[in-house]
């Protein structure tokens, strides 16, 4: 079944198997696409689509087919001449010859029987005569089947269509070996509980136990690149929680298991940790359920699992037994950077995040509705583009068991947007400027450009936040004002 499926999806597979047969050389259609196929995850790919549609589970497109073969690479290379839309060699030095077909990346790589030094986790690159040898090198059973194109044959030897049937995470070889020659594969392991919903097997959980600290031998860069596919998951939640039942965490997001030391302030959850990932849970229902909707929102979830890793810094018990995290959202802004940055994610993604972690507790100071018109312009201004993932979070955010309380949280934040629409249909929050532009400002009080210009703007724009939008004439009553308690005269209104 998964070879006819994979045939009507991907016909370029068969295109290019006639190639290499004709030449006498093997073709074998390997890695994710087979198990993505016996998944049923697989829909028929556009021309020139991508991405990563599975990550949720629905179905993956074809837009990346890996294949081996007995040719080495400067064949590859030959055989892809002529035929392929584009080719390259990056990956050559490890086996590998890149290409594009009618829209479709394909990566074909030379048989390997590869041996590693284990400290650098680099491979020493040694070309194999097996698919069977080809296969037990692969991570786990559920990527070690192939397709011998040329028969149509279904290759099977470590038993990865019962681990497919299953969910089950194993490796062709022990577990200690495979997380030996790569540790990532720890981490991929929890990409994959998050992605697939797979378990992983017993023996795999005593490994990553065992080995956790391997994971320091990986790149920042490499490890990201797992943590965001995991966090894209289905249910990163799962993934998570492999990672910080085996260890794995302490040294990716040390953070979030730190989070266990905190027991949360409303005594309604374990402690922050289960708190956390109920947000995040909750965050990625309304990421189709709240306007904006959305597909899986990387800072979103993100700014979820962390926004309370400042807790534990600022965990205080006061007198009568309550608990206290006073400041926490500061904290945590800092310790999101700190360890967003170390991870190597954009700049982009590390202060989007940080001020989400920021700003998620600032509703809970608008009680029944007690603020003025000029807060909730401080709020939505200092969200900015962030305001609709705020929304998310901080609804999230709302977990509480008590039923009574959640509507009154849910109602209150109902007001709050309500009251964003109305100011914005009214004032343009969108685009909060001063009433006056900096050439306004240099021409009115005499000034060239430089840093007494930015304070009066700034001063301005503070004006605009709380009282509205101003006149042009008060606007200018309020500047020169300004100006007289700088010390600054401006030339007279006629200008001489």
């Amino acid at each position: 079944m998964a070879v006819a499926e994979l045939m009507r999806v991907a016909p370029v597979a068969d295109e290019l198997a006639a190639r290499f047969t004709a030449a006498g050389h093997q073709l074998y259609l390997v890695g994710g696409s087979v198990r993505d196929a016996l998944l049923g995850r697989l829909v028929t790919a556009e021309p020139g689509a991508a991405g990563e549609r599975g990550e949720q589970g629905e179905g993956k497109p074809v837009a990346d087919l890996d294949f081996t073969t007995d040719a080495r690479p400067e064949q590859v290379q030959g055989l892809l001449a002529n035929w392929a839309d584009a080719v390259w060699d990056v990956g050559i030095a490890f086996g590998t010859v890149g290409a594009t077909k009618g829209g479709i990346q394909l990566e074909i790589t030379t048989f390997r029987a590869d041996s590693y030094d284990r400290v650098s986790r680099n491979p020493e690159v040694t070309f194999g005569d097996t698919i069977e040898g080809d296969l037990v090198r692969r991570d786990f059973t559920a990527n070690a089947m192939a397709i011998d194109l040329s028969t149509k044959r279904f290759i099977d030897p470590f038993d990865g269509l019962r681990a497919v049937a299953d969910r089950v995470l194993d490796t062709p070889a022990t577990p200690q070996e495979s997380f030996a020659d790569d540790p990532l594969r720890m981490l991929r392991a929890a990409r994959f509980a998050a992605q697939l919903e797979f378990r992983p097997a017993p023996r795999v959980v005593a490994a990553m136990t065992e080995m956790a600290g391997e994971i320091r031998r990986i790149t920042a860069e490499r490890v990201q690149a797992e943590l965001t596919k995991l966090m894209l998951g289905v249910r990163p939640r799962a993934g998570i929680e492999l990672m910080v039942r085996t260890g794995l965490a302490d040294h990716v997001l040390p953070e979030v298991p730190g989070m266990r030391l905190a027991i949360d302030e409303h005594h309604q959850h374990k402690d922050v940790y289960e708190h956390s990932l109920t947000v995040l849970e909750q965050a990625i229902d309304l990421e189709t359920r709240h306007e904006p909707t959305s597909g899986p929102d990387l800072v979103l979830r993100l700014a979820a699992l962390l926004h309370d890793i400042g807790k534990p810094a600022t965990r205080r018990f006061e007198k009568g037994g309550g608990v206290s995290f006073h400041h926490h959202e500061v904290v945590g802004a800092k310790m999101t950077r700190k360890r967003l940055r170390a991870l190597k994610y954009s700049k982009d993604v590390v202060e989007q995040v940080a001020q989400l972690v920021f700003l998620h507790l600032r509703f809970h100071g608008y009680g029944k509705g007690e603020w003025t018109d000029s807060a909730v312009r401080r709020y939505v201004t200092d969200a900015g583009d962030l305001l609709p993932r705020l929304h998310k979070l901080v609804r999230a955010d709302c977990t509480t068991r008590n039923r009574r309380k959640a509507i009154a949280l849910r109602r209150n934040y109902d007001d709050l947007e309500a009251r964003i629409a109305r100011i914005a249909a009214e004032e343009d929050l969108a685009r909060v400027r001063p009433d006056l532009n900096g050439e306004q400002i240099m021409e009115l009080l005499g000034l060239e450009p430089g840093p007494l210009v930015g304070k009066a703007w700034k001063h301005l724009k503070e004006l605009r936040l709380d009282r509205g939008p101003l006149g042009y004439d008060e606007a200018v009553a309020e500047l020169r004002k300004w100006a007289a308690e700088q010390g600054i005269t401006p030339p007279d209104e006629s200008g001489d």
